[in-house]
């Protein structure tokens, strides 16, 4: 167990979660949450948060210019999501481990997205998948001062 004098493995990542709103709706915000937890990730920053057609933009500009752009949108708009600053050893990959695909449909049950998830939209979570993307997306959706070490 870490205490606030142990010193994090060199290895420590922060990668941003969101609970999408099929989570949020479906009421499974805290079951997901306990099965990062019980893989030994700790809570950096949880806010509930409502997305605009500016943030989302900003966030999916890699697809922006993609047909089911619009319908990203109009999906991730619809309730508030809860964005989460999850910290870990290898957290990114290890994250994306316990997710499972993207696409719910190939996940395999016992994964988050194969037991949760719909498809390739609708799949309970989104997660960082690099360092890179991480610190962007952290400093997207958490402003300085909501990310505690």
């Amino acid at each position: 167990m870490l205490t606030a004098t142990t010193p994090l493995p060199m290895n420590t990542e922060t990668s941003l979660i969101l609970f999408k709103p099929d989570a949020v709706e479906k009421n499974i915000v805290g079951t997901v949450l306990a099965r990062f937890q019980s893989a030994g990730f700790r809570i950096r920053g949880i806010k509930m948060m409502q997305l605009d057609h500016a943030i989302l933009a900003d966030h999916y500009s890699h697809i922006a210019d993609k047909p089911f752009f619009p319908e990203i949108v109009a999906f991730m708009s619809k309730t508030p999501v809860i964005a989460l600053a999850l910290e870990g050893e290898n957290a990114i990959s290890r994250v994306r481990d316990l997710l499972g695909p993207t696409d719910s449909k190939a996940a395999a049950a016992g994964t988050i997205r194969g037991d949760f998830g719909e498809d390739k939209m609708v799949n309970v979570c989104h997660a960082s998948d690099s360092p890179e993307a991480a610190a962007a997306e952290l400093k997207r959706f958490f402003r300085d001062g909501e990310v505690f070490a």
